[in-house]
């Protein structure tokens, strides 16, 4: 008698039960495109789908994600570009420029000598200015102009070696360069005005020269280097 009711309990569990399996084998084979996104299931069985509509499938849990919105530029290759774009290389330090002992004192001699120019070339106008006149008398005035012409020649030689050697030195130091080079080249201006000053000086023993372009080209010498001591000196 007990195993009739079990038997009779299992046929009627699989007349109940096969409408149900052949429904959820319909719903699985079903088109995708038909089964409504965003549903998720809720308590008593219900399940709300994309629609707002109330739909009998507890066991359906549809999501449709969203492509992620291409953001331009956003590729790992052409982010690490533009990091690379915008990274600068650190600026290569530039190396100090050190002088030696020479480059020293060949610096001491051309500023204590440059400090006579002046006083020299003060001395030199008035007593060329004093023979130009005709107001000197005696050899004395001639001797001194002479002497002064003499001092003025060592002074612009050692200065102009000088000068030169240590632009030399001081080629690879860009500090201070549009400075020397000015002083250096208005300084060998004035070298060549006193170069043609001398080689127009009068000779009254023999009555050459030109006393009128030696005077003049002297004072504009003197005006060109005086010109550079004074850049040199207010620009340090």
């Amino acid at each position: 008698m007990r195993s009739v009711v079990i038997g009779a309990l299992c046929v009627s569990f699989i007349v109940v039960a096969a409408p149900r399996r052949a429904a959820a084998a319909e719903e699985c084979t079903a088109d995708p495109s038909t089964v409504t996104p965003f549903e998720v299931s809720f308590a008593g069985g219900a399940t709300v789908g994309g629609d707002g509509a109330l739909s009998q499938r507890p066991w359906q849990h549809a999501f449709e994600a969203d492509a992620p919105e291409a953001v331009p530029g956003a590729t790992p290759a052409l982010a690490s570009g533009v990091v690379a774009m915008t990274q600068e290389a650190p600026a290569p330090r530039p190396r100090a420029v050190q002088m030696g002992r020479g480059y020293e004192l060949r610096l001491k001699v051309h500023r204590l000598a440059s400090w006579a120019t002046v006083p020299l070339f003060v001395a030199q106008y008035v007593v060329g200015q004093k023979l130009y006149d005709g107001d000197s008398t005696g050899e004395g005035a001639e001797d001194a102009h002479g002497m002064l012409a003499t001092g003025t020649t060592v002074l612009f030689g050692v200065n102009t070696a000088t000068g030169l050697w240590n632009l030399w030195d001081m080629r690879k130091k860009p500090e201070g360069r549009t400075r020397r080079i000015i002083h250096t080249v208005l300084m060998l201006g004035a070298d060549a005005g006193f170069v043609a000053t001398g080689m127009m000086a009068p000779d009254d023993d023999e009555g050459g020269g030109n006393r009128s372009g030696h005077r003049n080209v002297a004072i504009a010498s003197m005006s060109v280097a005086t010109a550079s001591y004074l850049y040199m000196l207010f620009t340090r």
